[in-house]
């Protein structure tokens, strides 16, 4: 159920409402837009500790991104993480505001709130759709589990004493056996995060890929790999390895998986929409998030002297 306004305008407010910085810089955004004379709705359980006014309630989270133009996520990849969760089903651009640390999936952050807030409200924002991942966990031939996940599935060990002992394959064909900590499968957007940790490359969202990375593998071929967007990569826990393992996407959505499991990857039908207010290239995103040392970088200005000079000589 959706408690609603007469306003048509609306835009959904996700705040990490663990955190005071977060409650404040909610009701600081929620100040701005409703006086822009948006209509702010909120989650039922966010709501209660946001104690906001004027607002629209979703007591149903499945529904509560139904029919708002937009999701302003308040907080760092895990809230952003959530707000693309509420947002998939239907279609729904997700605008993040970091208050975390690297806040990758982030397009602003929270200083530049008040600008943001004028953005969403003069309708200047641009939309790009991020590929998903489609999960779906198979024991002794039957289904048991299916989910999905924006940045990334991991295989892990479930014990931290034991190693996984895993069989991977791609396009149905056995590519390598592994003993290792887990396996991780992402998306472009995702190798910025676990996988990027884990030592798998960067790739730029433009590219449609999926990636493999392997967590401490005990193997010599144990490189990542890049696969196209249209393939299929599997994870099978070798059934004669007694140790479980435990599958998490996105590191929110959880399920234990037995020896003999098979873990299939492959794209996602629905995309995730991310709203851009910037016009920073992803390069530059990169050497603001990681700080990267450009110093001396003399780029456009440089070559364009080193021509003036040239057409000066002749």
């Amino acid at each position: 159920m959706v408690e609603q306004a007469s306003d048509p305008r609306r835009v959904l407010l996700v705040a990490h409402t663990g955190r005071e910085f977060a409650v404040e810089v909610a009701r600081e955004a929620h100040r701005l837009l409703t006086g822009a004379g948006l209509v702010v709705r909120l989650v039922g359980d966010e709501a209660e500790a946001l104690e906001l006014d004027p607002v629209e309630i979703a007591y149903d989270a499945e529904k509560a991104a139904q029919d708002v133009e937009l999701i302003i996520v308040l907080g760092g990849d895990g809230s952003i993480l959530r707000g693309a969760e509420l947002a998939r089903p239907h279609g729904t651009p997700v605008l993040g505001v970091n208050l975390g640390h690297v806040g990758f999936l982030a397009e602003a952050e929270v200083d530049d709130l008040e600008r943001i807030v004028q953005v969403v409200v003069d309708r200047t924002y641009t939309v790009e759709e991020r590929m998903t991942l489609a999960v779906d966990v198979w024991v002794d031939g039957e289904l048991v589990f299916d989910t999905w996940a924006l940045n990334e599935a991991s295989v892990e060990k479930a014990a931290r004493e034991k190693m996984l002992e895993v069989l991977v394959a791609v396009d149905g064909r056995p590519l390598s056996r592994w003993g290792c900590d887990g396996v991780v499968v992402a998306t472009p957007t995702g190798s910025t995060a676990y996988a990027f940790s884990a030592g798998g490359p960067i790739v730029w969202p433009e590219v449609e890929a999926i990636l493999m990375v392997p967590l401490s593998a005990h193997a010599l071929f144990s490189r990542p790999i890049v696969v196209a967007p249209t393939s299929k990569l599997s994870v099978e826990l070798v059934a004669a390895w007694h140790g479980r393992g435990v599958l998490w996407c996105d590191g929110r959505r959880m399920v234990e998986v037995p020896p003999g499991a098979r873990i299939e990857v492959r794209r996602g039908k629905m995309p995730v929409r991310l709203a851009r207010a910037h016009e920073a290239s992803f390069t530059d995103r990169l050497v603001a998030k990681f700080d990267l040392p450009v110093l001396g970088w003399r780029g456009t200005a440089e070559l364009n002297r080193r021509k003036q000079s040239a057409q000066e000589e002749k």
